[in-house]
Order: C-alpha cells, then structure tokens, then sequence
C-alpha cells in the first residue's frame, strides 16, 4: 500500500524552496501526525544538524516514520555535486552524502540524490560527468547497503540538469551499475515537464522506481494545479509501487493549508 509523507526543510538556503514545513520539526511532525500522514522527510543542512535533532523521540511521539532525508543542502549551501571538474570537490560532495546516508539509516530513511547530481558543461564533457555520476553511485549505494538502506536518484527537469530527465533515461543511467542498491525518484513536477506521459514514465522506470513527489503541474500541492491524478494511480499500481508518496511543494496559501490539501487528495486518488 502506497504511504503518505510530507517535507520538512531547515536549511535556510532553501526558504523559497518546495517544501511544505520549514524550520522547525517538531512542528511539522506535529501537524504532520495531526493530518494524518504516515511519514516525513527531512531536509537538513548537514549531517550534524541531522543528527543534533530528536527524532527517535519526534517520530516515536507522533507516531511517524521517517520516509527520506534529502542532500540538497550539499548544493545549494556549500555548492557541492558528483560531476565537478576537481576530484577534491567531487570527494567532498560525496563525503558529504556519505554523512546524511548514515544520519539517515538508523530509522531506516533512504538518502535522496538531487540537485547534488549536477551536470556537464563546457570543462567536463557529457560522457566523463555520466562516469564520476555512476562512479559515485556506486561507491554511495554501496555504503547505503552495508547500513541496511537504500540510495534514491532523482532525474530532474532540463533546467535543473542534462544528465537524465525521464525515467527511461533514469533506468538507462542506473543499468551499468555495480550496486542493485540504488531506485529512481519520481518527482511528478519533474515529470510533468519531461514525460510525454506521466503514466507511461511510471510504467518506464517500473520496479526501478523507489520513491514518489506527490505535487501538482505548478509545484503546489497535489489539487492545486492541472494534473490528472487517476492515470498516474493506475500506473503506479500497474508496477506495484508500495512506497511513499510524498509532498515537496510549495507552501501556498501555507504550508497547513498545502499539507492538508495534499492528504486530502492523497486520500482521494490512493484511498478511495
């Protein structure tokens, strides 16, 4: 059976980003219980601002689990990501990966990768920005499995990355890979964008994909914007999709409001 989970960002650099609660965690654990969603993932600065949070605690209270924690902070913080030109950068950003997959393992929470993925340009062609992708992947999704978890990777829209923007080429990526350990993220917004077909980029990534963003056309939340929800559940069924679907929109009107919109349409499109 599908999940329900919702964002929860304190990383300061992201404010404007799509997450539905930032700042404080207890708080969002606590309308998240309160909304009734089954889980939450968090965005962290740093693996120590990860690890400095009570969640055993919050979690166990709210009676939540923790779906993902993300690594965009590596990006858009410290302007980190695995296909920088200089290997000292590209360590570095493993390194810190490293850190939020193992702050992440204890409750069982897959490390998400992102914006940390970065792109090629005019220093570093296409094919060496795919190895140093798929040489971190497999080095990271290693270490993920020796802490009994896994890795997501999340194919972006074209303004976010040039490496892989669909499913199909999301599972094109992953197929050389040592490691079974890492899935694919399917991010709706992403897919609403690139796919010619949202459900037919489902069935595409198949029993690759690990992971779900639960948000609209606009990045609101789900049942604010355009998109057609009954063909993207049919899809997912048609995979056996039984992971979380979670919500990385936009706070609008604010984030209780967007919280309580996305459960009541996860509800509607999962649960009826």
């Amino acid at each position: 059976m599908i999940k329900s989970a919702v964002t929860i960002s304190i990383v300061e650099e992201a404010r404007k980003g799509p997450f539905v609660f930032h700042d404080d965690v207890a708080a969002g654990c606590e309308k998240a219980a309160e909304l009734g969603f089954d889980a939450v993932e968090i965005f962290a600065p740093s693996p120590e601002a990860l690890n400095a949070l009570p969640l055993a605690e919050l979690l166990a209270k709210h009676n939540l689990s923790l779906a993902a924690v993300g690594t965009g902070a590596g990006m858009v913080k410290h302007g980190l990501h695995l296909c920088d030109a200089d290997a000292a950068r590209r360590a570095k950003a493993c390194d810190f990966i490293r850190g939020i997959i193992e702050a992440g393992a204890p409750y069982g929470a897959p490390a998400i990768i992102g914006s940390m993925q970065g792109k090629w340009d005019a220093v570093t062609d296409k094919a060496t920005a795919l190895s140093y992708l798929r040489d971190s992947l497999n080095v990271l999704g290693e270490h993920a499995k020796g802490l009994g978890t896994r890795l997501f990777y999340e194919p972006l829209n074209r303004y976010e990355t040039n490496l892989a923007t669909t499913m199909k080429e999301g599972v094109e990526l992953l197929a050389p890979l040592a490691t079974d350990n890492v899935l694919l993220l399917a991010d709706l917004f992403h897919m609403n964008i690139e796919e010619t077909s949202i459900a037919d980029g489902l069935r595409d990534g198949g029993k690759h994909i690990g992971h779900v963003h639960f948000v609209d056309s606009n990045r609101q939340a789900a049942g604010r914007g355009h998109m057609n929800y009954a063909p993207i559940a049919q899809a997912l069924a048609d995979i056996d999709y039984d992971g979380y679907a979670c919500a990385e929109a936009f706070p609008i009107p604010d984030s209780y409001q967007a919280a309580r919109q996305t459960i009541e349409t996860f509800n509607a499109v999962f649960r009826t």
